[in-house]
């Protein structure tokens, strides 16, 4: 009896599963997976689109001359592309095709929206609903402490629909009146309509995203003087630098039209922000005002302002108007201190993000002051954060060491020089010395990597890293070590 009920329920179960087409089977499997690790699964789709994107930047079309780029070359270009970095091995103006100019284009919009949010948005458009895994995956992108054991997340997942709308709405909205304000200006320098479109959209795309690649092999040495044009490129890395929660946020308050609370995050992203910004300008005015090879020339005013445009560009934006190898060595650390912090959370920019330093900040002074809880804007700020904070500062000051070290090994160049381009790679900002264009095949793959650790975040590599969750039912006995 029992072996003809298994022998039955066998002859039941094999069609339902057998039925399964591979497309169903494969779905599925991915669904699984995603649900199980999200951040693994970021990673994964991350080096899936750095594979394919290699692929196709060493095809003859995707080259001005019709010859295959070296492999070395097409990963670093499309690392950089998809982690919008702006960092090149290449001349981006002259080395690509229009063809390969289109895969860079497409390339930053991805990295720059994010893989999972991309995926998110598609599903949605595609089943116009928002089902609860793909909030799951799209909240564990704009929140990556979501993934880690034991942490609270600051996205609640009632806010993920609004929060993907305003990121394809806002990317779309920004780069398109970017491009507007640019075109104007491409006309008056004589370049055709056509091409003026062109280099518009181009311009205004690589600002929001924070690469700062540029069309013309000049860079922006033709518009060094233009405030207008700057002014535009300042506005883009800014917007796309301070994150979409915060641009989400904003964005309601507008439509509201009412008293609306900001949350904690936003509140410090932004103070954070306006900090870093005016202490940035500030440090470059004072320390540059005599360097004859940068600001030295220059009026007052016109030192103010190419300060002001150096402290945006730092923390991610990548466009440059003067040779970043010949500031001063002081000024040269603030602009390894402003990259390494970056941007804001879920934006485009890379770096440790404004929060954490805002966080690290925030406990230092309760400690100084004597107070147990960490506070900002009658906010208690939870000790896991505290955590994650010193957990971020120390993996990305471990990566930007250890990537130091190895290329230092491999170019004997000076540590000034390096330090620089690795910890550029790291807060995906885009500025070299130009030690990156001569490195040699293993020092690109070593910053290809930096780059992307840099993109992915720390905590999203540390939680894919993570065994499976696992509650331990013991507490080992207290005992304090002596610091300080």
């Amino acid at each position: 009896m029992a072996g003809g009920q298994t022998r039955g329920t066998r002859a039941i179960r094999a069609p339902r599963y057998g039925s399964r087409s591979l497309p169903v089977r494969i779905r599925d499997a991915v669904d699984d997976f995603s649900g199980r690790s999200p951040a693994r699964f970021a990673i994964l789709i991350f080096l899936v689109l750095i594979g394919i994107f290699t692929f196709l930047f060493t095809l003859p079309v995707a080259s001005a001359t019709d010859q295959p780029t070296s492999f070395a070359d097409a990963l670093f270009t499309a690392v950089s592309v998809i982690c919008v970095t702006g960092l090149s091995t290449v001349d981006m103006a002259t080395h690509w095709s229009v063809f390969g100019e289109a895969l860079i284009y497409i390339g930053v919009q991805i990295g720059a929206l994010g893989v999972l949010t991309v995926a998110s948005l598609l599903g949605l458009v595609i089943s116009r609903r928002l089902g609860l895994r793909s909030r799951l995956l799209a909240a564990g992108e704009a929140d990556p402490s979501r993934n880690v054991r034991g942490s609270s997340s600051a996205l609640r997942l009632g806010d993920v629909g609004g929060l993907l709308a305003t990121v394809a709405v806002s990317a779309l909205v920004i780069e398109v009146v970017l491009a507007a304000l640019i075109f104007p200006r491409m006309l008056i320098e004589g370049v055709q309509p056509a091409q003026a479109a062109l280099q518009s959209f181009y311009y205004s795309a690589m600002a929001f995203t924070n690469t700062g690649f540029s069309p013309n092999a000049a860079g922006l040495a033709p518009f060094a003087s233009d405030y207008y044009f700057l002014s535009i490129l300042m506005i883009g890395v800014f917007l796309g630098s301070i994150g979409f929660p915060v641009i989400y946020a904003w964005s309601r308050a507008i439509r509201i039209r009412g008293r609306q609370r900001w949350s904690l995050h936003v509140k410090l992203t932004v103070v954070t922000s306006v900090i870093l910004l005016a202490g940035g300008t500030v440090a470059y005015f004072s320390l540059e005002f005599s360097n004859p090879a940068t600001f030295g020339s220059m009026g007052f005013g016109d030192k103010l302002f190419q300060s002001l445009f150096l402290s945006t560009m730092t923390r991610s934006g990548g466009f440059a108007t003067i040779n970043v190898d010949q500031l001063n060595g002081s000024s040269m650390l603030i602009t390894d201190m402003l990259m390494f912090i970056g941007g804001g959370s879920a934006s485009t920019a890379g770096g440790i993000k404004v929060t954490t330093i805002a966080v690290l900040f925030l406990a230092a002074f309760a400690e100084a002051r004597g107070n147990d809880p960490i506070e900002a804007f009658r906010r208690r700020i939870p000790v896991d954060i505290l955590r994650l904070a010193v957990s971020i500062v120390l993996w990305g000051a471990t990566t930007v060491a250890v990537a130091t070290i190895v290329i230092l090994q491999l170019t004997r160049a000076s540590l000034d020089d390096v330090l620089f381009d690795v910890i550029s790679a790291f807060g995906t900002s885009g500025l070299s010395t130009g030690l990156t264009a001569s490195l040699p095949d293993p020092g690109i793959y070593v910053m290809a990597g930096v780059m992307f650790m840099g993109r992915i975040g720390t905590v999203t590599f540390a939680a894919a890293l993570a065994s499976r969750q696992r509650r331990q039912l013991y507490l080992n006995p207290e005992e304090r070590p002596i610091v300080g």
